[in-house]
């Protein structure tokens, strides 16, 4: 198959994601799972099992939105989760999910969700303009129904409105943005705070 320009550039940049996100310890082993959409809302996105700090060009495939592969590689299971974030908002230009120390603990810690308030880099997610906010990261209890995840995820949103993340419990993080870049300063901040309440709750030194 032959890529386009626009898929290339993409690529590209999950591909320097994965490395950034691997030197902070965050997708140990071959976990996780990144993506970006492309102008004809086709998907970039890693392929199954594949170390996310080593990634090169072949281990970024094409799906629809559908998670249909259109290169005849294998998507990661966790596909639908990705797609039904883009077919929801269509903002939304990149997902990224880890799974890092932080929000795994967390998830271990608070059960249902984290409330992240009067941190002055809140203003690192994309519309906060004052630490005088509150930002709830709802928790979802694992579940290898992929599809069945993916509903409760929309229930939440329908009832909730729009997020900036959400945690799978004992799993990782999913976050987005309007591009690779905005997302992984998305990623980065809510990490630093996972860490902040983390110490508070004296399960960090």
């Amino acid at each position: 198959m032959i890529y386009t320009e626009d898929f290339l550039i993409l690529a590209n940049q999950l591909i320097d994601a994965g490395r950034f996100i691997d030197s902070k310890g965050w997708v140990p082993a071959t976990s996780g799972n990144f993506s970006a959409r492309l102008p004809d809302d086709t998907i970039a996105i890693t392929v199954s099992g594949k170390h996310k700090g080593r990634l090169q060009l072949d281990d970024i495939m094409l799906i629809d939105s559908d998670a249909n592969a259109l290169d005849g590689k294998k998507p990661s299971a966790e596909t639908v989760l990705h797609t039904s974030l883009y077919k929801r908002f269509p903002e939304i230009q990149s997902v990224l999910h880890p799974h890092s120390l932080n929000a795994t603990l967390c998830s271990r810690l608070f059960t249902t969700e984290i409330v992240l308030e009067n941190y002055e880099l809140l203003k690192a997610l994309s519309g906060i303009d004052t630490h005088q906010s509150r930002v709830v990261i709802p928790i979802f209890a694992n579940d290898q129904n992929i599809p069945r995840l993916a509903r409760q995820v929309e229930q939440y949103l329908d009832q909730h409105g729009a997020i900036y993340a959400y945690i799978i419990a004992g799993h990782g993080l999913y976050t987005w943005g309007s591009s690779v870049q905005e997302t992984l300063r998305h990623l980065e901040a809510l990490e630093f705070l996972f860490d902040c309440e983390l110490r508070l709750h004296g399960c960090r030194r």
